[in-house]
């Protein structure tokens, strides 16, 4: 049976609960032990691939099909285990269900409350798997005080209440502002954070303190003294120049022991962070440097291309090579045509996914501009499908193509669709069926899917196999009607879906390096085991280099 560790955020800040949830799980496979991370979200977002990049950021998709949180993505590339449909909830999904269970009656006529009908419901997703692993890390989204947190607060204590003594802990994450005018650390917002979890029937085990200074022992001592917390469970959690330094931080102030503390298990295995050693010398050790151009629409908010942006950092690694990512706005290319200016320079250039027609010429001539240049490109989702319709339009001779997207934003018909809108295909032993005037929640091809690769093809060659699954999440489609007529024009469907229907990867033979991808490869990288797409594409990037 698991042992549970409930982490929450602090009044003040809730700053990196997914960060420190994942490092922990890494320092805990490190000693040995299974772990599983899930993230309960507050609030309304039932389908988080509904909202919009710009509020919460990328949508991070499992091979089973979910749209989750980013954190997920966090997760995943800390400990390598793949994420699951069971592994995300919001309080959307938990009404939905208690209303549903409500209609068929399964409540018997009585009257639904909070509690405890909704913690109830919370409780059972907490218990999804937990006789699978060692550990289970819980998250808690938002900060203690969120009247929308307030269910999730109540379910956990309850949840440790009904397990055996010794089988849960609690973990809150607080900030200790600095303030420069006195020199001082305040850990009044600690106290006051603690309280009001305390006030709810919680009370920490361990104190994971965000700080940007040392926190000096007086400071420390008094933290333990006015939380309830033993003076060696208060960690600090110092401002990092990499991600991917919080394992080797975090197990160097003494996390993974105070939970192993917490959950007085001693002696404990030794851990081994020989893999966190590499990856950390490989971030602060390059040899060289890059400059990568993402192209896209949602530049205004870096975490909309979050797994995008770190598993450029991992081909990097890969390559001992630091990876200068800078975020150029699609619109920008809209109503210029100078494209060379702003794309002049860059070893690469990156076209990410994306919903809607903004922008979209934009990407096209991003991707003309590396076609022409011979400079490596490479197409994510929307980004694959804007260098079919640039291929069709300047080389195939289909002067006006265009997305079925396009024309249903618009409400008329403007372009000759070489992508158009995904109506079935098969998942499993099963066909979908999907309609262009469907609800927008969960309406996409989601999760993972087979692909076969042509051989000998530069794809082929990056993935060392024929046989693939990658994770989808799009609508649109590009059709496979144009094929014949795209690949006479010299551009290879070198990926396709394996009844053959769907494609899944398109390149430039003739190119130094030019893919577009249907699926979104970045969501299975990770430090210690970089995506073979973005690891040859940052190696692309590097012979680029040298020769600018």
């Amino acid at each position: 049976m698991a042992r549970y560790i409930f982490i929450t955020g602090g009044v003040v800040s809730s700053l990196g609960k997914g960060l420190a949830s994942a490092a922990l799980g890494a320092l805990l496979q490190a000693r040995g032990f299974s772990v599983r991370l899930r993230k309960l979200d507050p609030y309304l977002n039932v389908d988080p691939g509904t909202m919009s990049p710009f509020e919460h950021g990328e949508v991070f998709v499992t091979d089973d099909g979910a749209e989750t949180d980013l954190d997920l993505g966090h997760y995943e590339r800390f400990t390598g285990v793949p994420a699951r449909m069971t592994d995300s909830v919001s309080s959307g999904r938990i009404y939905s269900t208690v209303l549903e269970k409500e209609r068929r009656g399964d409540y018997l006529g009585k009257t639904i409350q909070v509690v405890p009908h909704v913690t109830n419901e919370i409780k059972d997703f907490l218990k999804i798997g937990d006789d699978e692993v060692d550990f289970m890390l819980c998250e808690i989204g938002g900060t203690v005080g969120d009247i929308e947190g307030l269910p999730f607060f109540e379910a956990i204590r309850q949840f440790s209440h009904d397990k055996p003594r010794g089988q849960c802990i609690f973990m809150h994450l607080t900030l200790l502002p600095y303030l420069a005018a006195s020199g001082e650390l305040k850990t009044k917002p600690t106290q006051h954070s603690v309280k009001e979890l305390q006030s709810i029937g919680i009370a920490p085990d361990i104190l994971v303190c965000r700080s940007e200074q040392p926190i000096p022992e007086k400071e420390r001592e008094k933290i333990a003294l006015f939380c309830n917390v033993r003076k060696e469970h208060v960690v600090a959690a110092y401002d990092l120049k990499s991600i991917y330094e919080a394992p080797l931080a975090y197990h160097a102030q003494g996390l993974d022991q105070a939970v192993l503390d917490a959950f007085d298990i001693s002696p404990a295995p030794k851990p081994d962070l020989n893999v966190w050693h590499d990856v950390y010398d490989r971030v602060h050790n390059p040899e060289g440097e890059v400059r990568v151009a993402i192209v896209g629409k949602y530049t205004q908010l870096e975490d909309a291309y979050k797994s995008i942006a770190e598993a450029l950092t991992h081909g990097g690694m890969a390559n001992r090579v630091k990876v200068k990512v800078e975020w150029v706005d699609a619109e920008i290319f809209d109503s210029s045509e100078d494209v060379a200016s702003h794309l002049e320079g860059f070893h690469a250039i990156l076209v990410p996914g994306g919903f809607g027609e903004r922008g979209t010429e934009g990407k096209i001539k991003a991707a003309q501009y590396a076609r022409e240049h011979k400079v490596p490109y490479l197409g994510i989702c929307l980004g694959m499908q804007m260098a079919v319709i640039e291929a069709a339009r300047n080389v195939a001779g289909v002067k006006t193509a265009g997305s079925e997207e396009f024309d249903h934003e618009a409400g008329k018909k403007r372009f000759e669709p070489v992508v158009y809108h995904l109506k079935e295909w098969v998942q499993g032993n099963h066909k979908v069926e999907r309609k262009v005037g469907d609800d927008k929640g969960g309406t996409m091809r989601l999760g993972a899917y087979d692909a076969t690769l042509t051989p000998g093809s530069r794809v082929a060659e990056a993935y060392g196999t024929t046989t693939i699954d990658e994770r989808h999440r799009h609508r649109y489609e590009v059709d496979i009607a144009y094929k014949d007529q795209l690949e006479k024009a010299g551009l290879a469907f070198s990926g396709m879906s394996p009844d053959g229907k769907l494609p899944e990867i398109v390149e430039w033979p003739d190119h130094p390096w030019f893919i577009g991808v249907q699926f979104h490869p970045e969501l299975k990288s990770k430090p210690f085991d970089p995506h073979p797409l973005f690891k040859d594409f940052v190696r692309a990037a590097k012979d680029m280099s040298r020769l600018v």
